[in-house]
């Protein structure tokens, strides 16, 4: 088993940045990606960004131009700066690890942190 640990929401002002931070109990260096989610009040879970081991990124285009990823040397954390912060960007902020094709065959998630922008 893995478990992700989320850190660094919060309630900030429009405009803005925040930095969450995940960290895995165990490496992930043979994951296929790691990355973002996020859950707002009454919505779906929606991608926000990922990266795969081989450094390839996806991100949601209401986040692009605002939001970087990024994973640490060890591969076993991923970071997400968020800068200009919207109001609608509030939500509940997820990390995901993708382990299917690793040893563990499974996905993961964190428990999340909340992110409250304020207009």
């Amino acid at each position: 088993q893995v478990q992700l640990v989320e850190s660094g929401g919060g309630l900030v002002q429009a405009g803005g940045s925040l930095r969450l931070s995940c960290a895995a109990s165990r490496s992930t260096t043979s994951f296929n990606a790691m990355g973002w989610y996020r859950q707002a009040p009454g919505k779906e879970r929606e991608l926000v960004a990922t990266m795969t081991t081989g450094g390839i990124v996806d991100y949601a285009d209401s986040v692009k131009g605002r939001f970087t990823i990024s994973r640490a040397s060890a591969r076993s954390t991923v970071d997400l700066q968020m800068n200009s912060l919207k109001p609608e960007d509030s939500a509940v902020y997820y990390c995901y690890a993708d382990g299917r094709r690793s040893f563990y065959g499974a996905e993961y998630w964190g428990k999340g942190t909340l992110v409250t922008v304020s207009s």
